[in-house]
């Protein structure tokens, strides 16, 4: 029996390929998966009707009323505090009275810190990083499934953006801003309760604290996509400081953190920096064609509504499609609560954010170890 065949004289021979080649093979079958993903919309888990008209209606009561007392920005800045509807949306409310006052607490930390540090670039940018890493842990490690960690971060930028100083003044006072978010954080809370008025809703069984958010634990996979984000959130803040705005690195940190993801693996990871960047791409297109019907306040509320609910409809079944609505969406928090009016440049450094933070997401895929499929 001949020894087998080792060093270099056979690295060409079946089975024994070399590794650039299994490399771009994993590339070119994850990004033709990527395509054809984009055009795809398979079937959900379940209804989501009433899922997405609870995050519709925690969104869309605070922006009504606060317009009709003649104060449609307050409800703009209660809209961050709701997107604590997003978070355990299938789960039982119940379950959900035990999660969401922590993730409320996590939202309402994030926008504290970004109102604190905004008016140091510097200091902001390095909270920026601190915070993109701490809440990745904090999702990654309790298990807090989707959204994951996006949002608290969207959050910290949305904050700073609202209160930033602008010629030494602040735009939004700080305590009116964290007063409004915490009111919407209190409404989308009782909205989700809402369902325990039904005794049927009440007999569903309803699991412990320690089993809806277990560990925290850090296995390689996990340890794996938090260095990642942590390479992003670097990167992504460094670009923004020396190249982009020091004032729009929390889009472009959110952007590489969601392409990252909580699913571990570098195919993963290429379809959704592909989503990302296409369903931004298409969000801003649709922003700046529904942006002059917002100018009306009414018609806002119902703009704002109809995107979170069609988010929450389909999430589950295609992220891009999911970021054609969450990109107005954000885009008429931040710029309509904040003052902005020049709505092309909005939309066009979104999208030059979300392309930086999706390409760097998608370079660090090779943290991962290479594996069959991956």
């Amino acid at each position: 029996m001949n020894p087998p065949q080792t060093g270099g004289g056979g690295s060409g021979a079946a089975g024994d390929p070399h590794p650039w080649r299994v490399i771009l093979h994993q590339i070119l079958r994850a990004g033709g998966n990527a395509v054809r993903s984009l055009f795809a919309l398979p079937a959900g888990p379940g209804p989501r009707y009433w899922i997405a008209a609870r995050a519709a209606l925690s969104i869309g009561i605070p922006l009504l009323v606060c317009t009709l007392l003649g104060r449609p920005d307050l409800g703009l800045q209660a809209g961050a505090g709701a997107f604590v509807a997003l978070f355990a949306a299938s789960a039982g409310a119940a379950e959900r009275a035990k999660l969401l006052p922590i993730v409320g607490g996590v939202l309402l930390g994030c926008a504290g810190l970004g109102v604190a540090l905004v008016p140091s670039h510097l200091a902001y940018s390095f909270g920026l990083v601190g915070a993109a890493i701490a809440v990745s842990a904090f999702a990654i490690g309790v298990r807090l499934g989707p959204p994951g960690p996006v949002f608290f971060v969207l959050v910290y930028g949305l904050a700073g953006t609202i209160t930033a100083v602008r010629d030494g003044e602040r735009i939004t006072d700080p305590a009116v801003f964290l007063a409004a978010m915490c009111g919407g954080l209190l409404f989308s809370y009782v909205v989700a309760l809402a369902p325990l008025l039904r005794s049927a809703e009440r007999a569903r069984s309803v699991r412990p604290l320690r089993e809806l958010l277990p560990g925290p634990w850090f296995g390689t996979p996990e340890r794996e996509l938090l260095l990642r984000i942590a390479i992003v959130a670097v990167l992504g803040t460094a670009l923004s400081l020396l190249w982009l705005d020091p004032s729009r690195a929390y889009w472009t940190v959110a952007a590489g953190v969601a392409v990252v993801g909580l699913t571990p693996g570098r195919s993963h990871s290429l379809g959704r920096g592909l989503h990302r960047t296409v369903g931004t791409l298409l969000g801003a297109l649709l922003y700046l064609v529904i942006a002059p019907l917002g100018e009306h306040p009414l018609t806002l509320v119902l703009l704002i509504m109809a995107l979170q609910f069609s988010i929450e409809l389909v999430v589950v079944r295609n992220y891009a499609l999911a970021l054609v609505f969450i990109t107005p969406l954000v885009l008429f928090i931040s710029s309509a609560a904040a003052g902005g009016t020049d709505h092309w440049a909005t939309a066009g450094e979104r999208v030059l954010d979300t392309a930086v933070g999706s390409a760097l997401a998608v370079l660090t895929v090779a943290v991962h170890r290479p594996t069959r499929g991956s």
